[in-house]
């Protein structure tokens, strides 16, 4: 069987071009005993992807990254053909890999099978842990969440508002702010007709205790000087420095006087809350509580214009690739 699949051949310089990019195909053998053969359905674009162009991720291999697929061959007990398994074997349409290396997924009939890829998937999990297990969040507090039409910031602002919080939310068009204020966020900037650092002033008069970061930079500079004292700040992302734009924040002596907690983290960090989330987040998407936008691009040959345009920030909520 043969299958595609992007390979990095050249390392960005600022935001990636389609030329640092290449499709390539490839022969994949037969599985042996105890391996899967999965076909990917969805691939996950995610912005922790280009830090790792950068430095991390090889040359002239396939790219790393996250997808949902049905296994397509099985020469094991423990999956069966149609299973819908999690993968972190890349940007490619197809693979073989041992059976341990995957992880089935626990389909519900009612939901779409793509929410497994983002909401019920990596993005709703590190929103709800950062802003519980991290921010330590409580009710009747003030969030601030960036990138708040993102796919994690909104998940995060939802939970956020859901848990009976106040909650601010930042963003880059219009037509983003039009959504978040659907949602009901009690305030929306668009950082790019204001300054993050007023319109945070006029959007927080009591403070901010939880800041759910996904910038960096000026906006972790303006959420500073706004964080009441013992406030928390969960740091899920920087995109503000990813294609080697080093924005310095000039204010964090505030860290000392506020007694702020600030902790990055990773998905890996809060395990004992994922029976949790499946259950509250399952029955908030069953109750409509919780709403969300994908984009989606299609076919693996535009999987590098899924990565740039998320990147630009032309998405609203999670980038997906249909593979079939």
């Amino acid at each position: 069987m043969q299958s595609r699949e992007v390979h990095l051949v050249r390392r960005p310089d600022g935001m990636p071009r389609p030329s640092d990019f290449e499709i390539r195909e490839v022969a994949l053998s037969e599985p042996a005993d105890g391996q899967v053969l999965v076909k990917n359905v969805y691939l996950s674009i995610d912005p922790a992807t280009r830090p790792r162009l950068t430095r991390g991720q090889e040359l002239n291999v396939v790219m790393g990254g996250f997808a949902l697929g049905r296994v397509v061959k099985s020469r094991t007990p423990n999956l069966k053909e149609g299973d819908i398994v999690r993968g972190a074997f890349g940007y490619r349409e197809a693979y073989v890999t041992d059976a341990r290396y995957v992880g089935r997924v626990d389909i519900d009939p009612k939901l779409p099978l793509a929410i497994y890829m983002s909401v019920m998937g990596g993005a709703g999990f590190v929103a709800y842990g950062g802003l519980l297990e991290i921010g330590k969040m409580k009710s009747g507090e003030q969030v601030f969440v960036s990138t708040a039409a993102g796919s994690v910031g909104s998940l995060a602002a939802q939970i956020a508002r859901l848990k009976g919080c106040t909650v601010i939310g930042s963003t880059g068009s219009d037509d983003k702010v039009a959504w978040l204020q659907s949602l009901g966020l009690d305030a929306v900037i668009n950082y790019k007709k204001e300054p993050i650092r007023e319109a945070l002033d006029k959007a927080a008069p009591k403070g901010i205790d939880v800041y759910f970061d996904n910038v960096g930079g000026d906006h972790l500079e303006a959420a500073l000087r706004k964080m009441n004292s013992l406030g928390r700040i969960a740091v899920c992302g920087m995109i503000s420095t990813y294609n080697d734009q080093q924005i310095g924040v000039r204010n964090l002596s505030l860290i000392i006087y506020g007694r702020i907690n600030i902790r990055g983290f990773v998905t890996t960090d809060f395990p004992h809350l994922l029976p949790q989330f499946n259950e509250e987040m399952t029955g908030w998407l069953r109750d409509g509580k919780i709403k969300y936008q994908e984009t989606y691009f299609d076919g693996i040959d535009n999987a590098p214009a899924a990565l740039i345009g998320m990147l630009n920030g032309e998405n609203t909520g999670k980038t997906l690739v249909r593979l079939g």
